[in-house]
């Protein structure tokens, strides 16, 4: 009777990884080859923290053996025991064979250099607006600064918080801030939870489960931060492996991948202080955006990454 192969949970053959002998891997830096060859050989996505086979080995490894991924060089050519071995050949296979985000493997993302817990219950958090908080809204008052100085800022915003680490970041970079976050996956409001109190921030941070405004009443804000399902018809069903691993609330916009920043853009005005504004996250939907709202002045924002994936407008401006 003729062998059936393994099947993945959505009908495919289970990718064969290479086998390993007793003392063909020795070093980090082995481990790391090793990891790059299968995950080219596999033809994995890589847009969850990293972007790029090489970076997503040195990120799986060193948090596999409590490294930060800065640190690995350093051991590049460190012996692993036996033990670490087995986890990192099994941690590189799960990559291979589940398509999850390694960030799911592990718990773990970083974003500007910190660490957040992250799982199942929330997408890995890849935002723009961390890098343009430093940017754009920092002390020094100069021609790209959208705010004249972060202490005066007194209530942030952040809608469809996800994890929370756009709140954290928020409170770190505004010190005098209160910060509020909504999301309206119970899951996510779980993880942000964690999130905030791993930081301390329990009494600056405090976390809404709600459809974007509905939970706030009548709060007015200095800075709305927001980075929201943005994802059209066309690109959910082009989704790959690793981004279906995901929540697909926290992509799913709609026909045209507008709908949630349509809500955002018409409540926003009630929910602004005078003075403030508001920086929305769309993705690669700008020329829709544009067309959709062509009497908004929106300030599209680049990043090293990114080029005019992120708007600024002012409340002034929202009217």
């Amino acid at each position: 009777m003729a062998k059936i192969a393994k099947k993945t949970a959505r009908g495919r053959a289970a990718p064969k990884l290479a086998k390993v002998g007793p003392g063909e891997l020795l070093t980090l830096l082995d481990f790391a080859r090793y990891a790059v060859s299968r995950f080219v050989e596999a033809k994995l996505a890589f847009a969850h923290g990293t972007t790029d086979p090489v970076a997503e080995a040195v990120f799986l490894i060193s948090e596999a053996l409590h490294l930060t991924p800065d640190q690995f060089e350093g051991f590049a050519h460190a012996r692993v025991t036996v033990a670490e071995g087995k986890t990192l050949l099994d941690l590189i296979h799960q990559r291979v064979t589940t398509r999850k985000p390694a960030a799911y493997l592990v718990n773990k993302i970083y974003m500007r250099g910190l660490p957040f817990y992250v799982d199942e219950r929330v997408i890995v958090p890849r935002s723009f607006i961390g890098e343009l908080l430093d940017s754009h809204f920092g002390d020094e008052g100069g021609p790209g600064s959208l705010i004249d100085d972060p202490t005066a800022v007194a209530r942030v915003l952040d809608l469809c918080t996800g994890s929370g680490c756009l709140a954290i970041l928020a409170a770190h970079h505004f010190p005098n801030a209160e910060v509020d976050a909504v999301d309206i996956s119970k899951g996510a409001i779980e993880v942000a939870a964690r999130n905030v109190g791993d930081y301390g921030l329990d009494d600056r941070i405090t976390l809404y489960r709600g459809d974007l405004f509905a939970p706030l009443g009548d709060a007015r804000y200095d800075l709305i931060i927001t980075n929201p399902p943005y994802v059209d018809a066309e690109g959910m069903a082009a989704l790959p492996p690793e981004c279906r691993a995901e929540p697909k609330l926290a992509f799913d916009g709609g026909a045209d991948g507008l709908d949630v920043v349509r809500k955002i853009l018409r409540d926003a005005p009630d929910h602004l202080a005078p003075g403030g504004g508001l920086i929305c996250e769309i993705g690669r939907g700008r020329e829709l955006v544009d067309e959709a709202f062509p009497e908004l002045p929106l300030l599209w924002l680049d990043t090293e990454d990114s080029e005019g994936e992120v708007f600024w407008i002012s409340a002034a401006d929202l009217g």
